[in-house]
């Protein structure tokens, strides 16, 4: 990874960690994470679109890795992600870009364009498909041990969770989320519990990997992550009129991702997201699990290649 570069730029009181690849006067394309990952889960992206002659940029968000914990993380909220996104393209004197979202990732993306469309050329989504801020339901239709059911409750991941190392933490995140099932735990069990230690890591994720994200997450623990990914954002509400979005857009989902089986999201793709994102194309991939840009990278930078050529101005 030695052609990604790092550095820290200050927004709204904070120093976010940035990784870049690419000329500073290339068309711009910023990626999103998702949880538990950072900005080293789009390493074979980043690469591919800065040798295709693109500027790449993936912060780790505020609270995560590298960057700066926010002074309050209990009342951190997505907006405040989508405020620190805003900052760090004028901090950079950015002024349009290409936006890249994965799973939670997805969530900041749609508020951003929703609320600053002006500054975006075009949307590529994976895992979860473009939403716009309404109240998610899920928990009410999935028994009580629905891994998201349990993460909302209050220092009860946390309790989970530090019964390990972040390193653990993450292996069984990233094996329990590579599966086509939902995560749900049995009443007298925790979400950690679910992973035998003898599981195997998934067969496109190297120890090494898993020593890059367990080293960031050591650095920044998962207090932000949880408040933010699983609590603040469900009860959050933006001042959006029009939830519909008009620039170019793809979403690439695998069709073994455990996210398919939520309540609904399976209409919600078929039927309504089409209305709200007319300029849409959707692509399947058969054997793609929930992390399909580190699973089946060479087909991902294809589709996202292939998307920012055909919307980027000449």
């Amino acid at each position: 990874m030695e052609e990604i570069d790092h550095k820290f730029v200050e927004v709204n009181g904070l120093k976010l960690h940035i990784a870049e690849i690419g000329s500073g006067f290339s068309p711009v394309v910023v990626f999103l994470h998702g949880f538990p990952e950072i900005w080293y889960s789009w390493r074979y992206q980043m690469i591919a679109v800065g040798k295709a002659g693109y500027r790449a940029i993936a912060p780790d968000f505020r609270g995560y890795g590298l960057s700066d914990q926010p002074t309050q993380p209990e009342k951190t909220t997505l907006l405040d992600l989508v405020s620190d996104l805003l900052a760090l393209l004028d901090a950079l004197s950015i002024s349009k870009v290409f936006l890249v979202g994965k799973d939670f990732g997805s969530a900041i993306l749609s508020r951003f364009v929703l609320l600053h469309g002006e500054r975006v050329s075009g949307i590529i989504t994976m895992g979860v498909p473009f939403v716009p801020p309404q109240p998610a339901n899920y928990s009410e239709k999935l028994p009580e041990g629905f891994y998201i059911s349990r993460w909302r409750e209050p220092g009860r991941a946390e309790a989970d969770f530090g019964r390990l190392d972040a390193k653990t933490v993450v292996r069984n995140v990233y094996i329990l989320f590579s599966r086509s099932e939902i995560p749900i735990a049995n009443e007298d069990q925790e979400i950690m519990d679910i992973v035998q230690p003898s599981t195997p890591l998934p067969p496109w994720f190297s120890e090494e990997d898993l020593a890059a994200y367990g080293a960031l997450y050591e650095k920044s623990g998962f207090r932000t992550a949880l408040q933010v990914t699983y609590r603040r954002s469900m009860h959050e509400q933006a001042n959006i009129k029009d939830p519909r979005i008009h620039v170019p857009a793809l979403f690439i989902t695998g069709e073994k991702d455990y996210f398919l089986k939520f309540p609904g999201v399976q209409d919600y793709i078929s039927g309504g997201l089409k209305s709200l994102v007319p300029n849409l194309q959707m692509v399947n991939l058969p054997e793609g699990t929930h992390f399909v840009q580190e699973q089946l990278p060479d087909e991902v930078n294809r589709l996202v290649l292939d998307f920012l050529t055909k919307n980027s101005q000449s």
